[in-house]
């Protein structure tokens, strides 16, 4: 016997019709025993999905108020729904002060996600739908919520950046790190890559760097992408231990002014180029340019990748090809 659409089953709360409560006192007799014969075997499968159902109901609504509620929560949001806070996670999102660079994507446009929210509770009225999510000024109904905002309707949005003063110390290939800028595994622009396990993403511990680095490296990406549209996220692969110093895979990368930039695949794949047959050389090209424009002290790169610059800053060097290797002075000279 099992629970069917249609048919109705009395509060687990309450006697099953079947469960007697003993019989009636006869006079010089004592009370007859309750017979306990329990639910049928398809009762106890039933309340069981109920209460699944239940459970996934509410934490479906606690998301959606998440969601709206307040933008210091939409990475955790977003973490829970992919099924993150693995061992190669950091769940520091929860930060109280305001985020100081969270990105929001939508319809092509990048914008921040406070000024979204504040679009939301100008534009949209107070008022209970039947499938709500709370907002700051009362309920909003989510299919008004769509139709406000169309382009931002299952947008993805990532992690803030959390801006460190940071001081790299030493050399890059005999130095380390204090108190640096953690990038966050993916953006708008970008996607990490970890060397060693040859997949995406990169490990949070390997991606630390200067400010300075950080911030070029953001803005750098950013407007390649922009001036191509049709471009595929750039790759970034190590950067720095959140302490610098001795990295494996690698000679340098020790005080936060080294990253590792894979070249443009053909294809578009979010991966390392292979061969120098899947470069895309234009768009590596491009990539290159800019990052010498923002000021690069140097870019190692392979024999045969094709790619050329300033003799002074773009040097061709081995195992360099199927990424370019982009160091930037120490700030401040």
């Amino acid at each position: 016997m099992s629970w069917r659409r249609g048919e109705l089953w009395l509060d687990a709360d309450l006697l099953w019709f079947r469960e007697v409560a003993g019989a009636p006192a006869v006079a010089g007799l004592a009370p007859a025993p309750a017979r306990a014969l329990g639910p049928p075997p398809g009762l106890t499968a039933s309340r069981e999905r109920r209460a699944a159902w239940r459970k996934r109901r509410y934490a479906r609504r606690v998301r959606a108020t998440a969601l709206v509620l307040s933008p210091a929560l939409l990475f955790p949001l977003a973490a829970l729904r992919g099924g993150g806070g693995g061992a190669n996670h950091e769940t520091n999102a929860l930060a109280e002060d305001p985020p100081s660079l969270t990105f929001h994507l939508g319809s092509g446009m990048v914008e921040p996600v406070a000024r979204l929210e504040a679009a939301a509770r100008s534009t949209l009225p107070g008022r209970v739908g039947d499938d709500n999510v709370v907002a700051a000024d009362g309920w909003l109904s989510t299919v008004d919520w769509e139709r406000a905002h169309p382009g931002i309707a299952g947008a993805e949005v990532f992690q803030k950046i959390e801006w460190h003063h940071a001081t790299s110390v030493g050399l890059p290939y005999a130095g380390r790190l204090i108190d640096g800028t953690q990038l966050p595994l993916e953006g708008p622009d970008w996607v990490t890559w970890d060397p060693v396990t040859d997949s995406v993403p990169n490990r949070p511990n390997r991606l630390y760097a200067n400010e300075h680095t950080i911030h070029t490296i953001v803005s750098v990406v950013g407007a390649y992408r922009a001036a191509n549209p049709d471009a595929p996220r750039v790759v970034i692969g190590d950067i720095s231990f959140k302490g610098g110093g001795s990295m494996d895979e690698h000679a340098s990368h020790q005080n936060g002014l080294d990253v590792d930039i894979y070249y443009p695949r053909r294809d578009g794949t979010l991966r390392q180029p292979l061969s120098p047959d899947e470069i895309d050389h234009r768009l590596a090209q491009n990539l290159l340019d800019r990052f010498v424009a923002a000021g690069a002290q140097m870019i190692f790169v392979g024999f045969s990748s094709g790619l050329h610059g300033p003799t002074d800053v773009v040097i061709p060097y081995p195992n360099h090809e199927n990424h370019m290797h982009v160091r930037f002075p120490p700030p401040g000279g």
